[in-house]
């Protein structure tokens, strides 16, 4: 089922005679473990508001993110939270949508500068399930009316309502940049490094270690990225020596960190856990004695992707360490078996309950899709 406007969606919420299932463009793949009536929002397209300005932009859920990254870039602007491109490692061909986006959080890694996609989300238009159009937030970032609301509806994966339209605040895109790039740290001695230049005054945008390279990026004005790369350099020299990159390699290297290409065409399941940046190798240092385990370190190890074989449940490696784990990619059969989000606690899942209650009364909006994991 596709709809073109608001209102379309709204009644088509308040007919539907069961359960479901909402998507985008479909990259992430984890709809189909919802039974429903399929209901699309790629009619909800298109560019509202664009005041480059004022650094913000209104625009339908269904706009593709492609196309909102090209009207900023014209403009010398971009999505300052560098949301991930799914398609390569989940294997779909959807089109990425700015709904779709904010309704999973997407944030790549400049999170460590800037914050999350919800951190830009300056206001929320959505249609709840029991039809209800909802306006929440404002234009611009001074507008706090509903803020938690706002918030609420980044990362609800659709199971409290469908959004239809979002406020944005975007930011100026950097003249050029520079990675810093270290080879040979084994995984401690490598969060080691990120550690000491986040906590130094170089203002870092990403950090990250991944095949055997330990990575650093510097973003801004040329002259201020040059001498902050040097410097930097000098305060890392205790790790080994530091390759200085340049915008080009850079663009490429973090692109590819971004969209986690390693781990695209290869066989397994791909999993994203969260956890406090210093037990990021613990983490890889678990899996890896569960099995093969392939892991890219991400906001300073705070991030990890880890490639395991079908059978390997990553949540076993969280045991004594607060984070959480999502099967990010998998086939049907195991995302069902092992379930892409992780259980909620007993305190989380009262609330989960009562929000879905109160948003979605009749339990039609992705149901289950946030319950599938199981419980030990």
């Amino acid at each position: 089922m596709h709809v073109c406007d608001e209102k379309e969606l709204s009644e088509a919420i308040v007919s539907a005679e069961g359960p479901l299932r909402i998507i985008g463009g479909g990259t992430r793949g984890f709809a189909d473990t919802v039974s429903g009536t399929e209901l699309s929002t790629l009619g909800l397209n298109g560019v509202r508001v664009y005041k480059p300005g004022a650094l913000t932009l209104v625009v339908g859920a269904g706009t593709p993110v492609s196309e909102v990254e090209a009207l900023l870039q014209a403009q010398g602007q971009r999505l300052a939270f560098e949301p991930m491109d799914h398609r390569g490692l989940t294997g779909q061909s959807g089109p990425p949508t700015i709904g779709g986006m904010a309704a999973a959080n997407v944030s790549g890694p400049r999170r460590i500068q800037v914050g999350a996609c919800r951190d830009f989300l300056l206001g929320v238009r959505f249609v709840d399930g029991a039809g209800r159009i909802i306006k929440n937030g404002g234009r611009v970032m001074k507008n706090v009316t509903g803020y938690d609301l706002v918030k609420l509806m980044a990362g609800s994966f659709g199971t409290l309502g469908v959004l239809s339209e979002l406020s944005l605040k975007v930011l100026p895109a950097a003249e050029t940049a520079a990675t810093l790039r270290i080879e040979g740290l084994d995984d401690s001695r490598a969060i080691e490094a990120l550690a000491a230049a986040l906590a130094a005054p170089f203002d870092v945008s990403g950090a990250a270690h991944t095949e055997g390279a330990t990575l650093l990026r510097l973003e801004g004005f040329a002259q201020s990225v040059s001498a902050r790369a040097k410097k930097l350099a000098t305060h890392l020299s205790r790790f080994g020596p530091a390759e200085i990159l340049d915008h080009t390699a850079t663009d490429m290297i973090w692109k590819r960190l971004r969209d986690v290409v390693p781990f695209h065409d290869r066989p397994g399941n791909v999993w994203r856990i969260s956890v406090k940046p210093s037990d990021g190798p613990r983490i890889g240092a678990a899996l890896r004695d569960m099995g093969e385990a392939q892991i890219i370190y991400d906001w300073g190890g705070g991030l990890v992707w880890a490639l395991l074989p079908d059978d390997i449940d990553a949540r076993a490696a969280l045991q004594g360490i607060r984070g959480h784990a999502r099967l990010e990619r998998a086939n049907l059969e195991n995302r069902k078996t092992l379930g892409v989000f992780a259980p909620e606690s007993a305190v989380i899942a009262q609330i989960s309950a009562g929000l879905r209650a109160r948003f979605d009364p009749r339990g039609i909006l992705n149901p289950g899709l946030m319950q599938t994991a199981k419980r030990g």
